[in-house]
């Protein structure tokens, strides 16, 4: 997350338990919701590794950033565009589902292509550190195919749609929400746009906390 340190690992203290409170309250009362649930608690994860990279930047212990940064990178690549589709594809039923799992199927070429190339060359990945934000400077396999506003507009259309395509209203506000976050993210602050985005995923999962926490007060469908 942007800011510091104390800000990322304070997000993370706060998301994860309730993230996991959150994905015991979908366990109980609707299954159907249990991946979405667990997207705070993943994005407080998310937020203790960026703690870390903060740590182990300022005292100066690169390799301890490049694997840091490494796991940082798994949660952008990997982690959201595969399963922000699953958790909508499990909302849906009918054709629909059909169609949400072409995005899960492209969200996951889309990470493997753009995170196994790390491992194989050297200076792929670099982090700085700025005064508010981490900058994570990486080079793309598609690159040399196309314009990295192609990769980016992929990625966007991932994560975004296949919560557009669930009927349920409350989803595709969420869905709304994490567009707009994207939006504002890239316009204002793309020289350190994954770890801003970040930031505001972090604070849109207040949203899906407050979902869920209803849940647990609605009694549960016969």
């Amino acid at each position: 997350m942007c800011l510091s340190a104390e800000v990322s690992l304070a997000a993370a203290a706060v998301l994860i338990p309730a993230g996991a409170v959150a994905a015991s309250s979908a366990w109980r009362r609707d299954r159907r919701y249990l991946m979405i649930a667990t997207l705070p608690f993943l994005f407080g994860l998310q937020q203790l590794v960026e703690g870390l990279v903060w740590i182990e930047g300022r005292a100066g212990n690169t390799h301890h950033v490049a694997q840091y940064s490494l796991l940082y990178m798994f949660f952008t690549w990997i982690a959201w565009p595969i399963w922000v589709p699953v958790s909508a594809y499990f909302l849906e039923r009918g054709a629909r589902r059909n169609i949400i799992l072409l995005f899960v199927i492209a969200g996951a070429m889309l990470g493997g292509l753009q995170f196994v190339p790390y491992f194989v060359h050297d200076g792929w990945l670099t982090t700085t550190l700025l005064r508010w934000a981490v900058r994570y400077q990486d080079i793309n396999l598609l690159d040399g195919l196309v314009s990295r506003i192609v990769t980016y507009a992929i990625y966007v259309t991932v994560v975004i749609v296949p919560f557009l395509l669930v009927r349920d209203w409350k989803i595709k506000t969420f869905g709304l929400l994490v567009a707009g976050v994207l939006i504002v993210t890239y316009v204002f602050f793309s020289y350190a746009y994954i770890s801003v985005f970040c930031f505001g995923g972090a604070v849109i999962s207040a949203y899906l906390l407050a979902l869920i926490w209803r849940m647990r007060a609605t009694p549960a469908p016969v």
